[in-house]
């Protein structure tokens, strides 16, 4: 039995931010020209370059053993397969994307109820089908291969099911956003059969692990520093810390280092703090995994 994994790393918009992700996890996956199996540096894994769209399609049947989609892709899909992990990760935020109805800015339609007998035009049909029917909301929904904003604009549809991050997309169309269906993540997925060989899994879960801790870890920075032993009081009690700064005395001196991970977002407020309080050469270093 082939025990390398077969690892499906979505091609599209995803491609460049999954390959980044692997890269900070510490695997280099080289993408060349048209090629749909990209090399890795682990001998362990086969890659194989497939749509987000139909990767839960491919993971289900076997054809790939593992691989990152969204989770709206998956129940688009309704794919039987092994949910590994959430990776909050996506081409443009480090947040989940939403699919919102939106329709046009000056439309009278408000709410769903409005959308009675209209059509509606998205990528995501049959999850749209089953949202509509469930509120027993008749409404035509049709595929879009594509510019769905333009379907409302150019009159081919009354609203739109789209996929949305920062909405920037959605109101330089002019359009308004009437409801919210879903929120969306990266998912590593699995197929059943795989996560149930001993081998297959345990790299699948030594994936997993590496891609969560370099995700933690681009929200965090170590900060170093010295103190000398009278200001040391006051720099530990304003230092956040995952436990506790590590505090350690320099050698044939009265001054300690001080070494603390922090979230990126309060360093800015909180160097100024630190230097009143008396830290003096304070570096602050990037993360690649917090584990």
């Amino acid at each position: 039995m082939d025990k390398k994994l077969k690892l499906g790393i979505p091609k599209g918009s995803l491609q460049n931010a999954t390959v980044n992700l692997f890269r900070r996890s510490g695997w280099k996956i080289n993408v060349e020209g048209r090629s749909y199996f990209p090399d890795i540096d682990d001998d362990t894994i086969e890659c194989a370059l497939c749509r987000a769209q139909e990767m839960s399609i491919n993971v289900e049947s076997g054809v790939i053993d593992a691989g990152l989609t969204g989770l709206d892709w998956i129940a688009e899909h309704e794919s039987d397969v092994h949910v590994v992990t959430d990776l909050v990760y996506s081409k443009v935020s480090a947040r989940p994307a939403r699919w919102v109805v939106a329709v046009a800015g000056d439309s009278e339609i408000n709410t769903l109820e409005d959308l009675e007998g209209k059509t509606i035009s998205t990528e995501l049909v049959k999850f749209t089908k089953r949202f509509f029917e469930s509120r027993n909301i008749n409404v035509n929904v049709k595929f879009s291969w594509g510019a769905t904003e333009a379907k409302i604009v150019s009159g081919l549809a009354d609203a739109i099911v789209e996929i949305t991050e920062t909405e920037s997309t959605i109101r330089a169309h002019n359009l308004k956003v009437i409801h919210e269906i879903m929120k969306t993540n990266t998912q590593l997925i699995a197929n059943k059969t795989a996560w149930q060989d001993p081998v297959k899994r345990e790299k699948i879960e030594q994936i997993a692990m590496l891609l969560q801790a370099a995700l933690v870890a681009e929200k965090l920075v170590m900060l170093k520093m010295n103190v000398p032993e009278a200001k040391l009081p006051a720099v530990v009690d304003i230092l956040p810390s995952l436990n506790a700064p590590t505090v350690a005395s320099l050698y044939q001196s009265d001054w300690f280092s001080v070494e603390t991970v922090v979230e990126n977002s309060v360093v800015r407020d909180l160097v100024p703090r630190l230097l009143k309080a008396g830290a003096e050469g304070i570096i602050e270093c990037a993360l690649n995994k917090v584990i």
